[in-house]
């Protein structure tokens, strides 16, 4: 059996898809599995070895250059790649305009199914034009957590329960793992306090108390825009312990999670990231829905916050010790 995933973004999204990955082969051992993904998140895919083939699609650098008759050039190819194999199922577990249509151009044997969300969950970007290109739309439970919306598509589709915790694939911390410049040879602690969001932002005093408290551990403050830097170096100058990062490339980032003797972060990708490697994460929630992203799958998580009401600095600190009984 051939089955295609069609989850381009964003980070996090892209990650609480994995999942799916591990409850397919659990009940279809020998089935193929490819997926169409962003290419700036094929190193997160390429992580987990039961995918296939990895498509990338590059509409967010497409975009811009349009005109160009080598952007062009690589759009036909994505699409006369995406083409090459008959699927017997495609899923589109994000429900956009722009996943449809790769769903819509995918290849499926007679009798095969493309099948997506008949309705997206509350404070989503779903749009509802994507069924046009279904075969079979699943309903969900508007509040049904974001990792397990897609396994329940695929499981209704496929005809199984979805009956065990999430397992994203990914592979264990291993001594034999690349150990990049930037890294301690200690254990340290990481501070995924950067979004795109400011209202999901928690307040940067509450980052140096929980600093101040963790010391003498070193903390890692890394950044994605220049924005974010400013920040990390504001937090930085208040905390001894703690250093700014260059900045990483996305398969970097994932070994800074990976490899995190405590994550604490707010809502974002990289947050998501450390918890899905199940380190111990404390994930702060200051503006979302705590119900939607939430790590539930492990001891080794805890969830603080929620939407309109950011924990104190005393709640993260005390998660944060538990977490490290040694602190």
């Amino acid at each position: 059996m051939n089955i295609l995933l069609v989850r381009v973004s964003s980070l996090g999204d892209v990650l609480h898809n994995l999942p799916i990955v591990a409850d397919i082969r659990r009940h279809f051992p020998d089935a193929n599995i490819d997926w169409v993904v962003e290419e700036g998140y094929v190193s997160l895919v390429r992580l987990n070895q039961e995918v296939r083939n990895i498509i990338p699609f590059a509409l967010r650098r497409w975009r811009k250059q349009l005109g160009d008759k080598a952007v062009r050039a690589e759009i036909g190819q994505f699409f006369r790649t995406l083409r090459q194999v008959e699927y017997d199922y495609v899923f589109d577990t994000q429900g956009l305009l722009k996943t449809g249509i790769i769903m819509g151009a995918a290849r499926i044997v007679r009798g095969g199914q493309k099948v997506g969300l008949a309705n997206g969950s509350e404070g989503s970007g779903y749009e509802g034009i994507s069924r046009i290109f279904h075969s079979k739309s699943i309903p969900l439970d508007p509040r049904t957590h974001a990792v397990a919306r897609g396994r329940l598509v695929v499981a209704a589709a496929l005809g199984y329960q979805v009956d065990t915790p999430a397992d994203f694939g990914l592979p264990e911390v291993s001594p034999h793992d690349p150990k990049p410049a930037w890294m301690p040879a200690e254990p340290y602690a990481v501070y995924f306090h950067g979004t795109a969001r400011d209202a999901k932002k928690w307040a940067p005093a509450h980052w140096i108390e929980l600093g101040r408290a963790l010391a003498p551990l070193p903390i890692l403050l890394p950044w994605g825009s220049p924005k974010e830097q400013a920040e990390a170096e504001a937090l930085a100058a208040g905390l001894p312990n703690a250093r700014v990062l260059p900045r990483l490339s996305m398969a970097d980032a994932v070994l800074l999670a990976r490899h995190a003797a405590l994550a604490v972060g707010v809502d974002t990708g990289l947050t998501h990231i450390a918890a899905a490697f199940s380190r111990p994460v404390v994930e702060i929630y200051c503006d979302s829905p705590r119900w939607k992203t939430e790590g539930n799958w492990s001891p080794r998580i805890i969830n603080l916050g929620d939407k309109g009401a950011p924990p104190s600095a005393a709640e993260v600190i005390a998660a944060a010790k538990r977490l490290l009984p040694s602190q």
